[in-house]
């Protein structure tokens, strides 16, 4: 283990895996150590995050081609095998938050994404005999959920290593790229199952009822190799820092914080959303739209929110969270009622161009406000232990701001955990929606009223005149 101490202008010390002095805000250990420590941790993060995206949904792919290699799963259940890694991933997520300052950084992420070679290999395999009981791929979608869970704990290790006024920009790069995962699974399992990728040690093709082949378990093993080498990646170039280090109970204060229950309200709608729409989008179109090939659209929204939530984050930094936050919410309430325009209704076809075109919008909105919510954080939390330590001793005051950054990086992953359970809501509305009516509008009815609750809550508390905590 090195000890990073201060360094003489211009001098990058050498460096181990466990770092003991870390000071972001320190503007000359910024600029001549801490930036390019935080810079390779995050662009190892990126490429972890995006495989455990692509993991974690890439049911919402396999589910539209199973009935057609030989299984006989009903509509229900196919909505199911998309909603439980959402309902899984949530469940790990809140454990997740809190592993970071207890393991490390760089263990846990190495640890994290190996671990999802398990769902991986197994829908591989267990997609290559119609025998395979439907209660194994009630499993293996619940594992899958591993991906799910490693968004909170990168997302809590990255606001570690960089300064709160670039929170914003540096978790936005993490977690939009790392959403791009399920765009690159979307777009690439249609790809690769069309081939023998892997040759004999891949297994057999299927025969399609068409009459066509495919390798359906290409969407399990292509992710294997580079999870390998990202953990490989992980291990020998991440760092842990010491000072992130901390215990269960003194991270569990935020439990207490009311800003931690409104902020998991707001990320709940803007990431839940993102996550849940892009587990039911292929089925929403092929339900919807029957004559349309889903998966041919079906990766374009998680494609447009995760470029878009960079961009949020950014703009936030510039413009403040809750602003963009507070408009965001109009917009996606707006794009709501523009996609039940264009579906089929009281016998219309309904426009499938059209639904498109405003779900990409809502895909944009969800996006964004995943990077507007997550810069409201830092600063929310920043100003409660400014306000609390003023008139202090400057060490009350030094120790304030590393108990910011511990309780900012705590609600940052248990948010996402709560958001996460979108990926389970969402689509079990639109499948209950369906199974009552016959079509997904008596769920987005529900959307709307839920976005309406977090506009109140924006609005009232971070965005008004005289709010309680301007953000």
């Amino acid at each position: 283990m090195t000890v990073i101490k201060h360094p003489a202008v211009g001098q990058l010390p050498k460096q181990g895996p466990v770092i003991d002095d870390w000071r972001p805000e320190d503007p000359q250990f910024w600029g001549h150590t801490g930036k390019a420590i935080a810079t390779r941790n995050l662009w190892i993060s990126i490429p972890a995050l995006l495989l455990s995206f692509a993991v974690w949904m890439v049911w919402s792919t396999v589910i539209v081609r199973l009935n057609a290699i030989g299984f006989g799963f009903t509509t229900d259940q196919l909505f199911w095998l998309a909603a439980l890694p959402g309902l899984s991933g949530a469940a790990l997520r809140v454990f997740y938050s809190f592993m970071v300052p207890i393991f490390g950084g760089r263990r846990w992420t190495t640890v994290s994404t190996l671990s999802l070679l398990i769902p991986s290999l197994w829908m591989g395999f267990a997609v290559q005999n119609t025998g395979t009981p439907y209660s194994i791929f009630v499993i293996i979608a619940l594992l899958c959920g591993l991906g799910g869970g490693n968004f909170a704990s990168s997302m809590s290790n990255i606001s570690f290593f960089f300064p709160k006024s670039q929170q914003g920009t540096a978790l936005g790069l993490n977690a939009g790229l790392g959403n791009l995962g399920v765009s690159v699974m979307q777009f690439s399992v249609p790809l690769v199952v069309s081939l023998g990728l892997f040759g004999a040690a891949g297994g057999a093709p299927q025969q399609l009822t068409d009459g066509s082949v495919q390798w359906l378990q290409n969407a399990g093993f292509l992710w294997v190799p580079p999870i390998v080498l990202v953990s490989l990646a992980a291990w020998f170039g991440m760092n842990d820092l010491t000072c992130a280090k901390a215990s269960f109970r003194e991270q569990s204060v935020i439990f207490t914080r009311k800003h931690n229950w409104l902020m998991c309200w707001l990320y709940l709608a803007t990431f839940g959303s993102f996550i849940g729409f892009a587990a039911a989008f292929p089925l929403l179109i092929k339900t919807s739209f029957p004559d349309i090939n889903a998966l041919k659209f079906a990766f374009l929204g998680p494609l447009v929110g995760a470029l878009a939530r960079p961009l949020g984050g950014w703009v936030a930094d510039k413009l403040g969270g809750a602003r963009v936050t507070l408009w965001n919410f109009i917009l996606m309430i707006v794009a709501v009622f523009g996609v039940m325009h264009f579906l089929p209704s009281h016998g219309s076809e309904g426009n499938f161009y059209g639904f498109l075109a405003v779900f990409m919008l809502l895909f944009v909105t969800t996006g964004i406000g995943n990077g507007s919510t997550f810069r409201m954080i830092p600063v929310i939390f920043r100003l409660f232990h400014e306000r609390v330590s003023a008139g202090k001793s400057s060490a009350d005051r030094e120790q304030a701001q590393r108990q910011a950054g511990k309780e900012s990086a705590a609600v940052l992953g248990f948010s996402s955990a709560v958001g996460a359970f979108g990926a389970f809501f969402i689509p079990k509305a639109f499948g209950t929606s369906i199974a009552l009516s016959g079509g997904p509008e008596i769920a987005m009815y529900g959307f709307v009223v839920y976005y309406v609750t977090c506009l109140f809550v924006t609005w009232w508390w971070y965005s008004r005149k005289g709010a309680e905590t301007p953000c």
